[in-house]
Order: C-alpha cells, then structure tokens, then sequence
C-alpha cells in the first residue's frame, strides 16, 4: 500500500510539475531573448539622430563607440560603405535600403535588426543591431536549472509525505491484523490501540469492543456449563444412594463405579468450567502438547468394561488390536471418550444381541480405530457427520466428539457400510512424530 500511495503522488505530482514547467521553460526563454532584443532596437533608434545630422564616418564611428561595441553595432551610409563588420545577409540589407522597411533577421550566428534611416536628398542609411546566439540565452539554462531542481524537490516532498502517510496505514492495518490473529488463536487478552486515519481508528475501537464482548459471552457460557454441570449431582446422589440400596451386588459396584467416574467427570467440566479466561488460555497454549497414548491400550481397557454389559445384553463381539505400538498424541481420558462414544452408540441403536467388532490397525502414518456392528445401519452418513445432528433420537453429541477428536488429531471420520451389514464408523489418528517410523512388537 506503501507503493501504491507513493506511485500515486508520484504521477500525479510529476504531472502537475510538467505541466506548468514547460510553459514556463518555454516563456522565460522568450522573455531572454526579447530582453536583449529590445536592447538591441533601443541602441539602432539612439543612432538614428546622429545619422540625420551627419553621416561623415569619423562622426559615425565616435557615435557607434559611445552606443555600444562595433560588432554589435553596424552602420551602412548612404554611399555604400560600412562602420563595423555587417552580420545580416546582403539581400536583407539591399531589401532594407530598396523598401525602406525595418527588418529582423535571423543569422547562423544570432539575431540582426535592421532600421533603415532616410536622409535628405531620398538617400538611406541602414543601421544594423547584432545579438550573437549566446545572448539570446543568456541565464536561460541556470533558469531551467532552478526549476528543475523546485520540480524534483516537490515531487520528492510530495513522495514522502505520501510514503510517511501509507507507513501510518500500513502500521495500523497490520495491527489490526496481528490482534485478529491473536485472538482467533485463543489469546482474548489482546487489544489494539486505535492510530492512523479516522476510518483504521473507529476500526480498532470497533475491535477492542468485539474482544471485550467475546470475553463476556465466554464468560456467560462457561458459568452456565458449570451450572448445568453442578445440577447433575442431584441424579447422581440419586444414583449413589440407589447403589447403596442394591447391597454389595456387581451390579451395585458397577453403578457405584460408573457414578464416581460419572462424578470425577463432572469435577473436571466444574473446574475447567470456572477456570479464570487467562488461565485458560495459558492452559490452551499448551494444549498443542500432550503426552502420546497408546490407541491399542485405551481401546483394550475400555473393551473390558464394556464387556460386562455386552454378556448381560448377549451381544457377541470381537476386537483386533494390532501388537505394533500406536501411539497418538492425544490426552488419553480423550480417546477413552471417543471410544466409549463409538462402543455407547453399538449399545443405544442396535437391538440387544447384536453382533459388533473392534479393530485397531497401524499403518504408515496413522492409527485406524475401526467399530463395525451387524445392526441397521446408518441411513444418512452425511446427515449424521453433521454437528449436533441426530439420527437416532439422541442428541448428536457423540459422533461430534468423535469427529472434533479426529480432526484434533490430524485425522478423519468416515461412515460407510460394514461387512456385518451395519454401520462401519472409522476414525483415524496421526502417529506421534516420535513413534511415526517405530515397528517394535509388544
């Protein structure tokens, strides 16, 4: 932008400067030469009335040394003979004589005035005026000198007041910039202080109050994720106590497992829920890093829990886990959430008794964690990938945590056929960088 405002001043200063300059080139030139010239006429009229008295040429010659200097000044008599070195050609002074009219002749060397002077008896005198070429441009170049030089130093004033001007634009907009990107990565804390033209200046105003307001909305969201989160402790007291009821059963200590972890859930969603904004953004700057988790080991750990209500439910299952490590780097609560998603959505929209496998496959570069049942399948897979979008009656939650994890961990979600004549939801995980090229057995 910089280079364009200057461009701009540029050619449009040039523009105005050329336009005033040659007319103006043009006419001190014109003012030289009609300076001297006049000179010049004024010296051949002053000589004219020493003619009309005498025309002896000792007379002449005194007269044309007091007026100026013989080659500047020539005197033709009557008779044909010369005072000084004539200039003008012979036809323009024969001309002069014949006509008796007062000539101005250019010469290869400068510029020849002549003014006939008639004497008595019908007899003429011709007085010639001489400029040489040098003084018709006499303090000519100097002129166009000191002109050139104002031209160069407006044009080069008005470049830079433009360069300092796009520097001033350039300087806010890239701060604007700068604080867009910040704060779309997450750091809410910046601001930007309004500078440059009026327009950049209600720009970064309007900003610093579009900031202010998305700390408020987060604010406002983050204390009703921890109200709504503290509101489910009344079910799961609920729960605790029906577990209490229940005796030291299996089924009473897998419910009153289920509550703790259900519990332990809910404390981490109220803590990072109430977590000040600043502190949550440092913690987001570190989010990036995260120690790698093995997808075989969490997919194995919660395949036994899930196990227990699949023998109730008299669902056969198979897994395949590979025996090269995966590891991804992802926090493993987190894939423990997207496993437990995948497995949960088997269980909620399959009739009991349905057959499902649960394959963990190592390739190149990423892991494939593979959950296929035997069930209806998936009608819309595109309506389902859809965020909050249910097509079971439920709330359209788990496939988002599924596809948000994946695209976390540099992978994809995918919704196809199965073999097993339902649904095959696969989603795909990048190795971590440290691992990507191991192939150890476990």
């Amino acid at each position: 932008m910089r280079r364009a405002l200057a461009g701009i001043a540029l050619a449009v200063t040039s523009m105005v400067a050329l336009s005033f300059l040659i007319p103006l080139a043009l006419l001190v030139r014109e003012q030289a030469r009609d300076r001297v010239t006049t000179a010049a006429e004024q010296r051949a009229a002053a000589l004219s009335p020493v003619l009309a008295l005498t025309t002896r040429r000792a007379d002449v010659q005194q007269a044309v040394a007091e007026l100026g200097s013989a080659d500047q000044l020539v005197v033709r008599l009557p008779d044909g003979g010369f005072v000084g070195t004539p200039h003008a050609p012979e036809e323009a002074l024969d001309r002069a004589v014949r006509g008796r009219e007062t000539l101005a002749v250019d010469t290869p060397d400068g510029w020849a005035y002549l003014q006939p002077v008639v004497l008595r008896g019908e007899r003429v005198a011709v007085v010639e005026a001489y400029v040489p070429a040098a003084d018709l441009t006499r303090g000519v170049a100097a002129s166009w000198g000191v002109m050139a030089l104002l031209a160069v130093g407006l044009v080069g004033g008005s470049v830079l007041v433009a360069d300092r001007l796009g520097a001033r634009v350039v300087r806010s907009s890239r701060g604007l910039k700068r604080a867009s990107l910040a704060l779309g990565s997450g750091d809410l804390g910046v601001r930007v202080e309004p500078d440059g033209p009026p327009e950049l200046q209600e720009a970064g105003v309007a900003f610093n109050t579009m900031a202010d307001r998305v700390v408020d909305l987060l604010a406002v969201e983050r204390e009703l994720v921890a109200d709504l989160s503290h509101r489910l402790r009344t079910p799961l007291t609920a729960l605790y106590l029906e577990a209490d009821r229940m005796g030291a059963s299996p089924s009473a200590r897998r419910v009153t497992e289920a509550a703790g972890q259900l519990e332990r859930e809910l404390d981490s969603i109220i803590a990072a829920a109430r977590t000040p904004l600043a502190s949550a953004q440092a913690a987001g700057a570190g989010a990036g890093v995260s120690k790698p988790c093995d997808v075989a080991e969490v997919v194995a750990m919660r395949l036994d829990f899930w196990s227990v209500l699949a023998t109730q439910q008299e669902r056969p299952f198979e897994r395949s886990l590979t025996p090269r490590p995966a590891p991804v780097a992802f926090p493993e609560d987190d894939l423990a959430a997207v496993v437990d998603a995948l497995i949960g959505n088997v269980f909620r929209h399959t009739p009991q008794g349905t057959r499902f496998l649960v394959r963990v496959e190592r390739h190149d570069r990423h892991v494939h964690l593979t959950v296929d049942d035997a069930g209806p399948g998936v009608a819309d897979p595109g309506a389902a990938l859809t965020r909050g979008v249910s097509v079971g009656g439920s709330t359209g939650l788990g496939l988002d945590i599924v596809a948000r994890a994946a695209r976390t961990a540099d992978g994809e979600l995918t919704i196809t056929r199965a073999p097993l004549g339902g649904a095959r939801v696969r989603v795909s995980f990048a190795l971590a960088d440290a691992d990507a090229g191991g192939s150890g057995h476990r």
